[in-house]
């Protein structure tokens, strides 16, 4: 039986369809759904998930590129009461494999053309052959479902990216999930009118989670594309006329530097979301100069909450920009020391929360869950300061700071000097070994295409010193050809401390 009080994550969908089952809710490719076909489908999928042999609590997991299957997969499975496991679609070999023996993942969802990494596990096509999950979705009639299901129940293992460690399955329920589309409705002012654009992989949980299925809630239609490429973004915002858009800072970084960026008619837009990882200031300065009258909005978090934090919303910018704005509708936040004593305003602490929109803790990681839930608060390992106000301003993530000569160094701060060089694409800040310093600052930098071939490491630290004091600025700068980055845009820069230090 299913409890009336209960509001899992596929009756955003079942909802939305009651209330206007005819509108557009989806379009990818060719195709399009309206809401009530989508929630018809969705049905559909859960029951040939059932039929396959899959039972309560089961894990899923889900390897494939962004497309419709892929969500009626993910609310398949919540409406089966299942346990979705998304998985970087990138991912191959032997971190592919630790996240599905982890996971304890019963079968798979999967895209045919990735199929052949999954080994012996076994799997359900999500389209393009015979049998898949869609050609289901698509099929007639609409089983009855008796599923026993809980908000309380798990609907999802969300695995952070394990940039400075290994990956840890953060345990969401519905309810946890439910909360956060609710903050995200509140304070991203998504709105049924809104065509949002998603271009950023569904297993990431800020495209699925901060934006399609609140967007989903609202009734907005919306428009899935399978990768994000900056020319492609462009052309479709000026033909379709697309309102709303979210896209990590890789992706914002190279539609700034495009060539169409300055001729393509965005007047459309009206909102524009960035997040999953931090947006270089210069950046969303050239990106707002262009764009006046588009509101940005910055959105911060981690997995463990769904992923939304906290929010700067466009008429805070002007003040603000380098704030990552104040907690979300159901957020509680503290910004404390290392012995959990709250910090004045302006110094720099570890960031703790309190919300239902928390998971439950880490996939068969007690340890690493009682770590993180101490003193009746979680401790997302983000350290920063607020201003008297209640605005958080992210300094950098704890493993992240640097201490030379026994002062503690933020990377971003060194970061946003060097983006401020018109030949800077990118950049990464990381410690390395030295001998007098113990760790010595150090630039990890990716030139503009097309940039004077003289801009060296002498003319980046040049740079750095008219704008840092002495001991920010870098001990040594590397050129590279590209920084490493998991596939949700996220910078490795464990990677880079293995190759560098």
């Amino acid at each position: 039986m299913i409890d009336p009080r209960s509001s899992t994550v596929d009756d955003v969908l079942r909802r939305s369809a009651a209330r206007h089952p005819e509108r557009c809710a989806l379009r990818f490719a060719d195709r399009s759904w309206t809401y009530a076909e989508l929630d018809r489908a969705v049905t559909r999928a859960a029951a040939r998930l059932l039929e396959h042999g899959a039972e309560h609590g089961d894990r899923i997991a889900a390897y494939g590129k962004n497309s419709d299957a892929y969500l009626i997969g993910f609310l398949a499975c919540a409406r089966a009461g299942l346990v979705h496991v998304p998985i970087n679609n990138s991912l191959t070999g032997d971190g592919l494999r630790y996240l599905l023996e982890q996971s304890g993942s019963r079968t798979a969802l999967a895209d045919p053309g990735l199929a052949g990494q999954l080994g012996e596990l076994d799997w359900i096509p999500l389209r393009d052959r015979e049998g898949s999950l869609l050609e289901s979705a698509l099929g007639d009639g609409v089983p009855e479902l008796e599923v026993p299901r809980a908000d309380t129940d798990l609907v999802q293992l969300l695995y952070t990216s394990g940039t400075t460690s290994t990956p840890k399955g953060a345990m969401m329920t519905h309810r946890a999930l439910v909360h956060e589309y609710v903050s995200c409705l509140s304070g991203l002012d998504i709105a049924a009118g809104d065509e949002p654009l998603h271009v950023m992989p569904l297993y990431h949980s800020a495209q699925m989670h901060c934006f399609l299925l609140p967007s989903l809630m609202a009734g907005a239609r919306n428009t899935i594309v399978e990768t994000p490429d900056p020319g492609d973004i462009l052309a479709r915002i000026e033909r379709d006329g697309h309102r709303a858009f979210f896209t990590a800072p890789t992706v914002w970084v190279p539609i700034a530097n495009h060539p169409e960026f300055a001729t393509r008619d965005l007047s459309s837009l009206r909102k524009a979301y960035y997040g999953a990882s931090i947006m270089p200031g210069p950046v969303l300065s050239r990106l707002r100069e262009r764009l006046p009258e588009l509101g940005f909005y910055n959105c911060f978090g981690q997995s463990e909450i769904g992923p939304i934090a906290a929010i700067l919303r466009p008429e805070e910018h002007d003040r603000r920009q380098d704030s990552a704005g104040k907690p979300a509708l159901f957020v509680e936040a503290r910004v404390v020391d290392e012995q959990g004593a709250d910090v004045a305003p302006g110094e720099s602490g570890e960031v703790v929360y309190r919300s239902p929109q928390l998971c439950t803790g880490y996939w068969d990681k007690p340890e690493e869950t009682e770590e993180a839930f101490r003193d009746g608060w979680f401790h997302s390992g983000d350290l920063v300061r607020a201003d008297e106000d209640g605005y958080l301003y992210v300094v950098d993530r704890i493993k992240d700071v640097i201490n030379t000569g026994g002062v503690l160094v933020a990377s971003r701060e060194v970061e946003d000097a060097l983006y401020t060089h018109p030949a800077v694409a990118e950049v990464a800040v990381i410690a390395t070994p030295d001998e007098r310093w113990i760790e010595a600052v150090t630039a990890i930098v990716v030139v503009q295409s097309g940039t004077d071939s003289a801009v060296d490491e002498a003319a980046l630290l040049e740079h750095a010193r008219a704008s840092l004091p002495g001991y920010k600025v870098p001990k040594r700068v590397h050129l590279v050809d590209a920084l490493p980055r998991n596939a949700s845009g996220k910078l490795l820069k464990r990677e880079l401390r293995g190759r560098f230090g």
